[in-house]
């Protein structure tokens, strides 16, 4: 069921293009449907086809690699019309993905949103910031392929239009390249801006139970299409009220995949994101003595000489460290190549270690 032209498509207000009617074309000439994933639940999702909204089982798109099952935001080939029961034959291929790891046990990936333009980050105001878990999120969002927003909600809080500025700016120093917006969604500030900048293309809303996403899609939507409820007034925390990844239609263009509050946000395979999110740190180590430098007693690290000169700040250096350290654990998991080297660094590191204590205990002149 194809048109004319991709934008006057029924499909088109969802991110339908001519790049995606050219992977459906081997699809529609068997009598599929095209469609985009609203929402999957238990093996079943809901699509979004020409004639409408659709319910479909998934069986036919369960494989081995879970990489592969089917996402809220990707885009589909199903049954016709009449087909009882209906089912997705094959997912399209993707153009990006939003990846974490599904537990600190295992290797395995956990796709959040698929075909996504922007990752936008919320962080309320309510609460302390936590700028660690902010470069967190953000080396995801890099990673994906997807050009990352902070979103600072609940700016009301924040009266003293002077504190609020330097809260945005601590932030921007975390996110080098990476637009910093304060937001009131009870009052409106900064929502025209936030519009704009996801007013075309595909936007996941991701971030803490409480962060006030839903409030937020409400808000873009200009309904009350997402259940919210108040934070805990004790620590900011709020309870799930988002339990599934949601696909919107916004009215003044776009789409958003609301997304439930994420508690932990493993990195998967990450490099790349880190790297972005810590672009200073990386070229600073471009001048350190030894190529493989890892900052910490090297001779001739420009990374510790920037700290001590105050050019970069401990807290951040400490930060890329750590996710450093995380995102070669994962990726070790999976790669002997990777595990092979840092099991040689280990045992240099430990040799080199030992050797200092024996010099420091006198049983080496």
């Amino acid at each position: 069921m194809g048109s004319s032209s991709p934008s006057l498509h029924p499909l088109a207000p969802y991110g339908w293009d001519e790049g995606w009617e050219a992977e459906f074309a081997p699809y529609a000439g068997q009598g599929f449907l095209p469609g985009r994933v609203v929402r999957v639940d238990r093996g079943q999702c809901d699509v979004v086809t020409p004639v409408g909204i659709v319910r479909a089982d998934t069986e036919f798109v369960v494989p081995r690699d879970p990489m592969k099952v089917v996402c809220t935001g990707d885009w589909v080939a199903v049954d016709p019309e009449g087909s009882d029961p209906r089912y997705v034959r094959t997912l399209l291929p993707r153009r990006t993905a939003f990846v974490r790891s599904t537990s600190s046990k295992r290797s395995d990936g956990q796709i959040l949103a698929a075909n996504v333009d922007h990752a936008v980050v919320a962080v309320s105001l309510a609460v302390e910031l936590d700028l660690g878990r902010v470069e967190r999120f953000l080396a995801l969002a890099w990673e994906s392929g997807a050009q990352p927003v902070v979103v600072l909600t609940k700016a009301d809080l924040v009266p003293d239009p002077v504190t609020l500025a330097h809260l945005v700016h601590d932030v921007e120093t975390s996110a080098p390249g990476v637009p910093v917006l304060g937001v009131s969604a009870l009052h409106g500030d900064g929502l025209d801006v936030l519009r704009a900048l996801v007013g075309s293309g595909t936007s996941v809303l991701l971030g803490q139970s409480g962060a006030g996403k839903s409030t937020l899609a409400n808000a873009l939507v200009g309904a009350d299409v997402m259940d919210v409820r108040a934070a805990r007034d004790i620590d900011g925390k709020g309870r799930h009220t988002t339990t599934t990844r949601n696909l919107l239609a916004l009215p003044g263009g776009g789409v958003l995949i609301d997304t439930p509050g994420l508690r932990g946000v493993g990195l998967y395979d990450a490099e790349g994101g880190v790297g972005q999110v810590f672009s200073e740190i990386e070229q600073l180590a471009e001048q350190c003595r030894f190529h493989d430098c890892a900052h910490h007693t090297e001779p001739d690290c420009a990374v510790r000489s920037a700290v001590a000169s105050g050019e970069l700040s401990e807290r951040r250096l400490e930060s890329y460290r750590k996710l450093v350290r995380e995102n070669q654990w994962i990726v070790a998991k999976t790669d002997a190549r990777v595990r092979a080297e840092l099991r040689r660094d280990w045992k240099r590191k430990g040799a080199a270690g030992k050797a200092a204590m024996e010099i420091k205990r006198g049983r080496l002149q």
